[in-house]
């Protein structure tokens, strides 16, 4: 309770201000008030949490999936090759530049309305800072251990496994805990700019109807989701790497 008052202490006086905000502007379909969103989200919640939410979290989960496939593949493989690290790291950067609300309608003209645009969406977002963040991971152990290793006969595989894995481990969840926010906000763009259905899209149908609360609705749900899957990331974390509380 200790370590959590002051984040439940901030969220409260955030909320009424922005309760208080809202009623003295007093106009809903510019900034609806927090209760007004609660509101919203009880009458929708059939559609919201059996129709949308699923739609995005099928999004999200096949998208970082596969960039976490393909993040640590390629993050093992530049470390192990260094010839293929400086061939692609120019490469994986540049990933990076490419605006996704540009490219979003590109991937909709591709595959159309399928849920194949919006994994590439998600897939473009996620798949730079888990093949870096897990790359600096392994690049992070210590020449020292290695070359003790080696001395003692360890192969490759065996350095790899008994030292760099386990200095990495951090890394990678922290990677994990950044996609998975960047996950949701590529499905959300995802629906927003070509879709049928997801909470993305639900916003902007709400957005052509002028309803505020309709609009945050579907965002609340999303922070709500993502906040709770880096909460059990979190806690898997301290449950898998005990050696950093000893450091």
């Amino acid at each position: 309770m200790k370590h959590s008052a002051p984040a439940v202490i901030m969220a409260i006086g955030i909320f009424l201000v922005w309760q208080l905000v809202a009623m003295v502007i007093n106009a809903p379909y510019i900034l609806p008030t927090p209760l007004q969103i609660l509101e919203k989200i009880w009458v929708l919640k059939e559609n919201l949490f059996f129709v949308q939410l699923p739609a995005t979290l099928q999004v999200t989960g096949i998208g970082l999936g596969i960039s976490i496939v393909l993040g640590l593949a390629l993050a093992m493989a530049m470390d192990r090759f260094p010839a293929l690290e400086r061939a692609l790291y120019p490469v994986v950067v540049a990933t990076q530049t490419i605006p996704t609300t540009a490219i979003a309608p590109l991937f909709v003209l591709w595959f159309g309305y399928s849920i194949w645009s919006k994994v590439l969406v998600t897939i473009l977002i996620t798949f730079f800072p888990i093949t870096i963040t897990v790359f600096d991971g392994l690049k992070s152990t210590k020449r020292e251990m290695e070359e003790l290793l080696t001395s003692y006969g360890a192969s490759p595989w065996d350095i790899f496994w008994k030292l760099k894995l386990p200095t990495a481990l951090p890394s990678f969840f922290s990677a994990i805990k950044m996609a998975i926010p960047l996950s949701v906000i590529g499905a959300a763009i995802a629906e927003w700019l070509g879709a049928q259905e997801g909470l993305g899209y639900f916003s902007k149908r709400m957005m052509t109807q002028l309803d505020g609360a309709g609009v945050f609705a579907p965002i609340v749900l999303l922070s709500v989701v993502a906040m709770v899957a880096v909460f059990i990331i979190t806690k898997i974390e301290d449950h898998w790497i005990t050696w950093r509380k000893d450091a």
